[in-house]
C-alpha cells in the first residue's frame, strides 16, 4: 500500500524510537550475556573446567555471537539492499528476541550435562545472526529518513547502546546483590526473560513504520542491485577498508570497559562485583546523553575531527584507565568508566552512525555498513574479553592488555585519517510516496 510520506524532523519522532529500541535489545542482549558470562556462565555451563578455564570457556561463547554476526549480516543485509530496509528490521528483531528469552530458559550443566553448553552455543549463533544486520539496518533506515542532522539522529541510535548498557547493569548490579546460590539458580535468568518486553514494543512500532525515502526512490526507477555485496566490493574498496579499521575500538577496546573489567575488578582486586556494576552504570547514563552531543558536533565540524579526537584520547587513556582501577578506589574506578566510555568511546560511536553511512552509495549501503562493522566485530569484538583474559593470565599485570586497548584505538585513528569528510554528502531527495 503507498502512502503519504510525513517528512522532516516531526516524521523523525517516529522513526527514532523505533530504531532506538531494536538497537537497545541488540546491545540489551550482547551486554547481558557478556556480565552474565563474566560473573556466574563458568559455574554454570562449564563447572568442570578450572576457575580460569571456566571463565576463558564462556567469554568464547561469548564469541560466538560475533563469529555469527558477519553471516545474519550478510544475509540480510543483501535482502535489505534489494527488497527494503524495513523488513529486515523486523526479521533480526525476531531473532535476537527469541534466542535471548531462550538463554534465560536453559537448563545448566547440573541439568542435563554437556548438552546444555550447546544449547547456549546454538542460541548464541541465533542471537549472532540477527544481530549481524540490526545496528547497520536501524542505522541506514534512520539516516535514510534524516533530513537533516544525520550526525545527531546517528548519535540517538548509537546511545541505544548505552541505554541498553544502563538496563543490562542496571539488572545485574541489583540481581548481583542476590545471595550466590540464588543468583546461580534463578536470578541470572530474569535479565535473559525479561528482554520480551523490549522486543514487543519494538516489533509493535516497527510494523507501523514506512520504507525509507532514499530506498523507495531507487526502487522506484529500478536502480535497486541484484548482487549488493558484490557492488560494495567493486565500488567501496577503499571505503570498506577504512571502515572496517575505524570501527576496531568500538568493537574491541570498549569491550574492555564494559565486560572485561567485571571480571578483572573482581578477580583480580577482589573487589564486589557491585563496585564495577555501579560505575559501569554511572557512565553508561552519561554516554546516553554525550553520544547524540558527539553526533550533533559531527554536524557542525565534520565527522573526522571529532571521530579522531575519540580515537586519540582512547589510545593515550588506555594506561591511566588501569593506573585509575588499580588503586580498587571505586570512586576513581568510576570516573576512569567515565572516561573511557563516556568520552572516548562515545565521542567515535556517536559520530560513527552517520559517518559509515555516508561513506556507501545507497545501492550498497546497507551491505557495506554491514560488512564494515561485522568483519571489525568478528575480527576484534568477539576475542577481545578472551584476549585480556587470555593476556592477564599469561603476563600476570594489567600491562599488555593495555597495550591491547592502545592498539585497538590507533587502528582506527590511522584510518579516519586516511579516510575523506564525509558530512557535506547530498542524499537522494524525499520523494512524495513510501511503501507502507
Amino acid at each position: 500500500m503507498s502512502t503519504t510520506a510525513p517528512s522532516g524532523h516531526r516524521h523523525m519522532r517516529k522513526v527514532m524510537p523505533a530504531t532506538i529500541t531494536g538497537n537497545v535489545l541488540q546491545w540489551y542482549d550482547f551486554i547481558i550475556y557478556g556480565q552474565a558470562a563474566a560473573l556466574v556462565l563458568n559455574e554454570l555451563f562449564f563447572p568442570a573446567f578450572s576457575p580460569v578455564a571456566g571463565v576463558l570457556a564462556s567469554f568464547a561463547t561469548y564469541a560466538v555471537g560475533f563469529l555469527a554476526r558477519p553471516v545474519g549480516g550478510i544475509i540480510f543485509a543483501n535482502l535489505g539492499d534489494r527488497i527494503g530496509r524495513k523488513p529486515i528490521l523486523v526479521i533480526t528483531l525476531v531473532l535476537m528476541g527469541s534466542s535471548t528469552f531462550l538463554i534465560g530458559l536453559l537448563p545448566t550443566y547440573e541439568t542435563v550435562g554437556w548438552i546444555a553448553p550447546v544449547l547456549l552455543v546454538l542460541l548464541r549463533l541465533v542471537q549472532g545472526l540477527g544481530a549481524g544486520a540490526e545496528y547497520a539496518g536501524a542505522v541506514v533506515f534512520s539516516i535514510e529518513h534524516a533530513p537533516s542532522r544525520r550526525g545527531f539522529y546517528g548519535g540517538l541510535i548509537s546511545s541505544g547502546n548505552f541505554l541498553a548498557l544502563t538496563l543490562a547493569t542496571g539488572v545485574f548490579a541489583l540481581f548481583s546483590t542476590l545471595p550466590r546460590e540464588d543468583l546461580t539458580s534463578w536470578g541470572w535468568r530474569i535479565p535473559f526473560l525479561i528482554s520480551v518486553v523490549i522486543v514487543v514494543a519494538s516489533l509493535y512500532i516497527r510494523m507501523r513504520l514506512t520504507e525509507t525515502p532514499e530506498f523507495e526512490q531507487l526502487r522506484q526507477e529500478n536502480k535497486t542491485s541484484a548482487s549488493p555485496m558484490r557492488g560494495v566490493l567493486r565500488n567501496h574498496r577503499r571505503e570498506l577498508v577504512l571502515a572496517i579499521g575505524a570501527g576496531f575500538f568500538l568493537e574491541g577496546g570498549s569491550y574492555l570497559y564494559q565486560v572485561f573489567i567485571l571480571s578483572y575488578v573482581t578477580t583480580e582486586l577482589g573487589l564486589p562485583s557491585s563496585v564495577a556494576l555501579t560505575g559501569l552504570l554511572i557512565a553508561a547514563v552519561i554516554g546516553i546523553f554525550t553520544m547524540p552531543l558527539f553526533g550533533a558536533l559531527s554536524d557542525r565540524i565534520g565527522r573526522r575531527v571529532v571521530y579522531l579526537s575519540g580515537a586519540a584520547f582512547s589510545a593515550l587513556f588506555a594506561f591511566p584507565f588501569f593506573w585509575m582501577v588499580n588503586t580498587a578506589n571505586p570512586v576513581l574506578i568510576t570516573i576512569a568508566l567515565i572516561l573511557g566510555l563516556s568520552i572516548g568511546s562515545a565521542a567515535m560511536f556517536g559520530t560513527l552512525p552517520a559517518f559509515y553511512s555516508e561513506m556507501f552509495s545507497t545501492r550498497f549501503r546497507l551491505s557495506g555498513v554491514v560488512v564494515a562493522r561485522e568483519i571489525s566485530g568478528a575480527v576484534i569484538g568477539g576475542p577481545t574479553p578472551f584476549i585480556a583474559v587470555g593476556l592477564l593470565a599469561l603476563a600476570g599485570s594489567y600491562w599488555p592488555v593495555a597495550l591491547f586497548s592502545l592498539i585497538t584505538a590507533v587502528i582506527p585513528f590511522i584510518c579516519v585519517l586516511l579516510a575523506i569528510e564525509t558530512s557535506t554528502k547530498q542524499f537522494a531527495a524525499t520523494p512524495t510516496t513510501t511503501t507502507g
